[in-house]
């Protein structure tokens, strides 16, 4: 078993500070581009649904101002995760009501899904339910220093 950290997923690419989308289906939408941008996907449209399928079950949103949606389908090509800030937060029907302003995008192949995206989500969970680490996050004022945080993931 590897021990797998969040900077084996993510990449600079993969970081927008800047979210535009106000509501939830255009930051799914930028950030399902950004993992095409960089490779990771072989069809936006196709883990777009992936995704959009998952939401439907039930919100992503965890609290704390935190969405992490996620999708297994064959259109990805690796294991990755995007990651948004969207400071004004978006409305994402979580729990807690709070607007999700830090948003991570999971994307895992559909065949090597098992639970490696439970791990994911577990590793991610683990972390911004530190307070000092969320407020972090939301202040960083260049892709870099979200990228360093993210970082200590793992």
């Amino acid at each position: 078993m590897v021990t797998m950290t969040l900077s084996d997923l993510t990449s600079l690419e993969l970081i927008d500070i800047e979210l535009q989308g106000i509501t939830k289906e255009q930051v799914i939408d930028e950030l399902v581009g950004k993992l095409d941008r960089a490779g990771v996907i072989e069809s936006a449209r196709k883990f777009k649904k992936a995704i959009i399928k998952r939401e439907k079950e039930s919100s992503t949103a965890i609290g704390f101002s935190i969405a992490i949606p996620h999708g297994k389908s064959k259109a990805v090509i690796k294991p990755a995760v995007a990651f948004g800030l969207q400071k004004n937060g978006v409305d994402w029907d979580g729990l807690d009501g709070t607007p999700a302003k830090l948003i991570f995008m999971i994307a895992v192949p559909e065949e090597s899904a098992g639970d490696e995206h439970l791990k994911i989500l577990q590793m991610l969970a683990r972390k911004l339910m530190d307070e000092t680490f969320r407020e972090q996050l939301l202040t960083v004022q260049t892709k870099e220093e979200a990228y360093n945080l993210l970082q200590t993931i793992g």
